[in-house]
């Protein structure tokens, strides 16, 4: 199927709740219509009128920087109406339940909701009860779809194709939604996954993960050894039940990314971080820095991916002619 097929495919789905129900031809489907949406942002004048008369609900029940800005720069750039919801300064403060909650924002009209929440699953239980349409912009240690879906744009555009490539995601792989979303949205286009991390962080069944299976690896040097890509995770000390490292100094020594350990990796190899970023503990402020990262490229990348998103899941087909 050609580029220019394929982009003119509707997506079907009426929510977005993980990478694992994805097939490869929607994944590709979404980063086609976020390279064009892209353009948008470059522009004089960042919107156009896609989802105008669309109104999205944003209901964020966790902490959130890059995420929330996202989404809401991503609103209003398709003309859509949004209202934003706070857990601190909701009714949730006051024991009214999640099922109350958007269903008392539904009965505003809205099109499209957009949570974040602490527990697993939270978005398939609003999609049993709800018309509206549900985005998943991370739920416990579930998945986190428009955060994988935005890495791999940022990795699209440096390689042009995901054929033959390997990718190494480091760090704390038992807590992370990032993690599980990046694993099942590469192995389906068919990248080779490694998962490093300490043993105390790293799921029992971890090989298993992803769309036929993914590498464990111990070792730090030996898992970059090959990669094109390191997605470094940052350690997720709020969903810990316990303390998993001795120090973050010795996490650093073990499975930090530093100048001297990416000596290891191929050239070519760049650095991923989905942030917030914990420097001198799982990456070193060189790196950060460095000529390597594509940190900054990624955060940029979420908006476009989000306005994709967004728009698909409103209906709309992703050809140039309708995002103009």
């Amino acid at each position: 199927m050609s580029n220019r097929e394929r982009i003119d495919v509707r997506f079907k789905r009426k929510h977005l709740l993980g990478l694992e129900e994805l097939k490869a031809e929607e994944i590709s489907l979404i980063l086609d219509t976020a390279e064009n949406f892209k353009e948008v942002s470059e522009r004089a004048i960042k919107k156009v009128p896609a989802l105008r008369g669309i109104t999205v609900a944003n209901l964020f029940y966790e902490p959130s920087t890059r995420t929330k800005l996202s989404f809401e720069l991503a609103e209003k750039r398709l003309s859509a109406d949004s209202v934003s919801f706070s857990k601190s300064t909701s009714s949730v403060k006051k024991g009214e339940s999640l099922r109350d909650t958007a269903e008392n924002i539904e009965a505003m009209k809205v099109d499209i909701v957009v949570m974040r929440h602490g527990s697993s699953g939270a978005h398939k239980f609003l999609t049993e009860f709800l018309d509206a349409s549900v985005v998943n912009a991370g739920d416990g240690q579930h998945e986190h779809p428009t955060q994988a879906l935005l890495d791999m744009l940022t990795l699209k555009q440096r390689w042009g194709s995901f054929e033959g490539k390997k990718v190494t995601i480091i760090g704390d792989i038992k807590h992370s939604r990032v993690a599980r979303s990046n694993i099942w949205g590469l192995t389906k286009m068919g990248v080779e996954v490694t998962l490093c991390g300490p043993p105390t962080m790293m799921p029992v069944d971890a090989h298993r993960m992803g769309e036929g299976g993914v590498r464990v690896e111990y070792d730090l040097r030996k898992a970059v050894a090959e990669a094109d890509a390191v997605n470094i995770l940052r350690i997720q000390l709020e969903r810990q039940e316990s303390k998993l490292f001795p120090s973050r100094r010795e996490y650093l020594g073990m499975f930090g990314i530093t100048e001297e350990v990416l000596r290891n990796a191929p050239g070519e190899c760049i650095v991923m971080h989905p942030g917030p970023m914990n420097r001198g503990v799982e990456i070193s402020q060189e790196v950060a820095d460095g000529e390597r990262a594509v940190i900054l490229p990624q955060v940029t990348n979420g908006v476009a991916v989000r306005m994709a998103v967004l728009f698909l899941i409103a209906g709309g087909k992703s050809s140039e002619a309708e995002i103009n």
